[in-house]
């Protein structure tokens, strides 16, 4: 499937300006994917052509220090990626959308439809926890924290093919993405409440969330329901069809 747009925009108008990588592709209502950590539009590559196949205009924006946007910040804070993420709905999708988040992902989604939830309609937040104590143990997240040679070799070589900031610059990348981790998030589930659209909260049943902390957020969210699927972290690679099914009924469920 060719892409409508791959490229260079810059958002934060009319200071401070970021310019990122994003991708949009298809035809119809908006719905916008937010890559996890260490991650990119790629990674959401079993679920866009299903997107446009249901009809939807699919936008794939790249955070900056992911992808191929570059490093701009000394640190990672998911606030300023939600920012950055609220500028990219207000000046390029330009009103509200589908918002999907796996990952590092959801907690932006989240915290955008906090902020504005004139630019959310839908949210799916997939995979995550919203603070420490619904993080599982023995996952990726483990692996990540020790370092794992494996793991950040893999890493490293995804890194190197799409950013411009480098391979030199992947240690850098990690030691932040691994200190925002360690710090962050906590988020009240209270606070949750404050999350006016319908929200399909998803996880593997071997995922980086215990299904205890994610019945919790849907309990927390007025209008949320939950879907578990066989798998880890990594459901919308390892079950794409099955994530895909849901996300789209989800979505035609509340279309107006």
């Amino acid at each position: 499937m060719q892409s409508a747009l791959r490229e260079y925009t810059t958002i934060g108008h009319p200071e401070p300006q970021t310019r990122v990588w994003h991708e949009v592709y298809g035809d119809g209502p908006p719905v916008v994917l937010l890559h996890g950590a260490f991650a990119g539009a790629s990674s959401w590559g079993g679920q866009i052509p299903a997107l446009v196949d249901g009809g939807r205009r699919v936008y794939c924006p790249e955070r900056h220090g992911h992808g191929h946007s570059s490093d701009v910040t000394a640190e990672f804070h998911y606030a300023d990626m939600a920012t950055e993420t609220i500028a990219y709905l207000d000046e390029i999708v330009g009103g509200p959308s589908a918002v999907v988040g796996w990952s590092d992902g959801a907690v932006v989604g989240a915290l955008v439809a906090l902020q504005r939830p004139d630019l959310v309609r839908h949210l799916v937040l997939i995979g995550q926890y919203f603070n420490s104590s619904g993080r599982a143990a023995g996952g990726i997240l483990d692996a990540l924290g020790a370092r794992d040679d494996e793991l950040m070799s893999f890493l490293a070589a995804e890194y190197a093919a799409e950013s411009p900031d480098g391979t030199d610059h992947f240690p850098i990348i990690v030691d932040k993405t691994m200190a925002m981790i360690g710090a962050e998030p906590e988020i009240d589930l209270g606070d949750l409440s404050a999350i006016a659209c319908p929200t399909l909260v998803m996880q593997g049943d071997r995922d980086e969330v215990t299904l205890r902390h994610s019945r919790d957020v849907v309990a927390a969210i007025g209008d949320a329901r939950l879907c578990v699927i066989p798998g880890t972290h990594l459901i919308p690679i390892e079950a794409a069809q099955a994530v895909n099914s849901v996300i789209l009924q989800f979505l035609r469920a509340g279309l107006s």
